[in-house]
């Protein structure tokens, strides 16, 4: 629900506070209702509306789990890269440089079946070797969002800061970081949309997820019309409903000035 919708005498606070709510309830009210909307549409799809519904569900909790795990190493790969030891530096562009020169599905991949020989012992599971996959690209991506941000806080009020008293831990946590934070909120409201649509991709390594049940049934109905354009829907309203809910969230903070 746009921003605009509400009344012009509502604050910003209430606006965003008011759009935020209202989109998640539709994704909570949408992901619940799933089952029941897909059973309504005409064959192959109304048989198997349970299950592109269970993919739907698997596809957003796959997003949230490793969407967390990637803005926690963004947060620890800028602040290493920010660091002023050299190893840590050094590690966290050797990680960048591994993560962002490589293809996701190579990633994914490599995680499932290759890293179990590397570490004896180590077998994740198709959901967890999905998690882990994805949140190690969101964290690479989220890395620098989140560095920008701390590099464009001005040096002035961290010396203003340090004048007054204040340790390098609270100047750190309640000096550098909100503000770090608002500046790097759009990028990484978009690379957490992106990574709606690149779960996607652990279809390859057996994941249930949305693209996964939607692919096996046309396989098996050779209605790939049907199968497909219902996939692509449902992705559009979950994209839709998710970005709406982090718009409010930069409206919230009035990213780029754009409170009235």
């Amino acid at each position: 629900m746009p921003i605009a919708f509400w009344p012009a005498h509502w604050t910003r606070l209430q606006r965003s506070n008011a759009t935020l709510v209202t989109a998640l309830l539709l994704l909570v009210l949408v992901v619940a209702a799933l089952g029941w909307l897909f059973s309504w549409l005409p064959e192959p799809i109304g048989s198997s509306a349970q299950i592109f519904a269970d993919g739907a569900r698997t596809t957003l909790w796959l997003t949230l789990v490793s969407g967390g795990l990637g803005l926690l190493l963004g947060t620890a790969t800028a602040l290493a890269r920010t660091s002023r030891w050299t190893l840590l530096r050094w590690g966290a562009r050797f990680y960048l440089w591994v993560i962002r020169g490589t293809p996701l599905l190579v990633q994914i991949l490599f995680v499932y079946f290759a890293l179990p020989l590397l570490i004896p012992g180590l077998r994740l599971p198709e959901f967890a070797a999905a998690v882990l996959a994805l949140g190690l690209n969101a964290g690479a991506y989220n890395s620098e969002a989140i560095r920008a941000g701390l590099l464009a806080v001005p040096q002035g009020q961290t010396e203003a800061a340090r004048a007054l008293g204040l340790g390098r831990r609270h100047v750190f946590l309640d000096v550098v970081m909100p503000q770090a934070f608002k500046m790097a909120l759009p990028p990484l409201v978009s690379n957490f949309v992106a990574l709606l649509k690149d779960s996607s991709l652990a279809y390859a390594i057996g994941v249930v997820e949305l693209t996964n049940v939607g692919n096996r049934l046309q396989s098996t109905t050779f209605q790939p019309i049907a199968t497909l354009s219902t996939v692509a829907l449902t992705y559009l309203v979950l994209t839709t409903l998710v970005t709406q809910a982090t718009q409010a969230i930069e409206y919230r903070f009035d990213i780029e000035g754009r409170a009235q």
